[in-house]
């Protein structure tokens, strides 16, 4: 294992108001991660507040130390992973270890955050893909295997690894979250659908979205069990609410041309999502209440694709690495 230790590159801060009177106030900053072209992407914000997060194109795991004094300066290290891991995604686990999706070497991998010391649990199926994960209110780590066509289950302790596979061929599930009962909920990205797992019976619940063409990228569920989602083909946030199987679904301001992806839920439970089509990026954000946008701005880089956010409740902001290779702090007051 290779530790490195980088210092900032750069930094863009820009102040954006939301207009028409609504009083959100959002604040970008947003710094050069130092490995270039390496594609960081999908952080975790650890409980002593630094951002861990990997870099897809360049096989690593690296932590940020935002600085004082406005985070003008932050400071980053980086964890080498086995060439070939192809890192998808990073969360923090109970006991504060980092795990991370290894997409192209069908792995999970736990470290260490203090040693960088790594065990490998090999997913001993031909194929398969770990691609988002989260961990449940039971210890286990769940997670999707997108061209498995699989929903898997990780218990640290053991080491044990369950794959339910889907009933919906080509399904492709993506983006996953946990409900406020415990349940999976899950994207089906190769399909019109979003889908929910339960965890003591493994049924998955498939709910299919009005329209034929929508292909549902991320979702967040909300505190009330209302499941929120982007439609990456048709430039749509909507709103499941699952009880009544009821949807509604609101065009993203760059309409067909969105590509909305990366998005979350900020502490107000308003969904908030990057449109990765338009040139800059744009950060969008979106009022329950009244059913309107209450923000959209530009990501100064231009960004080129946010492909996973994170809510820091003890920033109130948001983090998300983009494609121009870099880390994004969007502060929302």
């Amino acid at each position: 294992m290779r530790v490195l230790t980088a210092i900032l590159l750069g930094l863009i801060t820009a102040p954006l108001w939301a207009g028409d009177g609504r009083g959100v106030e959002v604040t970008i900053h947003e710094w050069n991660v130092p490995w270039p072209h390496s594609r960081p992407r999908d952080p975790a914000v650890a409980a002593d507040g630094r951002v861990w997060f990997v870099g897809q194109g360049d096989d690593y795991l690296a932590v940020m130390m935002p600085g004082e004094g406005g985070d003008r300066e932050a400071r980053f290290r980086r964890h080498d992973l086995p060439e070939g891991t192809g890192p998808h995604n990073v969360v923090v686990g109970p006991e504060g270890d980092l795990w991370v999706a290894g997409n192209r070497n069908q792995r999970l991998i736990r470290v260490s955050p203090a040693s960088g010391d790594m065990t490998h649990h090999a997913i001993e199926r031909e194929g398969a893909d770990p691609h988002t994960q989260q961990f449940g209110s039971d210890g286990d780590l769940w997670f999707t295997l997108q061209h498995y066509n699989a929903i898997g289950r990780l218990a640290p302790d053991s080491g044990d690894i369950r794959l339910i596979r889907l009933p919906t061929d080509n399904a492709r599930p993506y983006g996953l979250d946990i409900g406020p009962a415990g349940d999976i909920w899950f994207t089906e990205f190769g399909s019109n659908k979003l889908a929910r797992l339960d965890r003591e019976t493994r049924e998955v619940t498939e709910y299919i979205l009005p329209r034929e063409e929508a292909r549902p990228r991320r979702l967040e569920v909300a505190a009330d069990g209302r499941v929120w989602y982007v439609d990456y083909t048709g430039g749509y946030l909507g709103r499941l609410e699952p009880d009544e199987v009821a949807f509604e679904e609101w065009p993203a301001p760059a309409g067909e041309d969105a590509l909305p992806y990366a998005m979350g839920l900020d502490g107000q439970g308003r969904p908030w999502f990057v449109q990765t089509g338009p040139d800059s990026n744009t950060l969008v954000g979106f009022d329950p209440g009244t059913g309107e946008y209450i923000a959209t701005m530009a990501i100064p880089s231009g960004g080129g694709a946010a492909r996973n956010m994170v809510w820091d409740p003890a920033r109130a902001s948001f983090w998300f690495g983009t494609d121009a290779n870099t880390m994004v702090r969007a502060h929302i007051e």
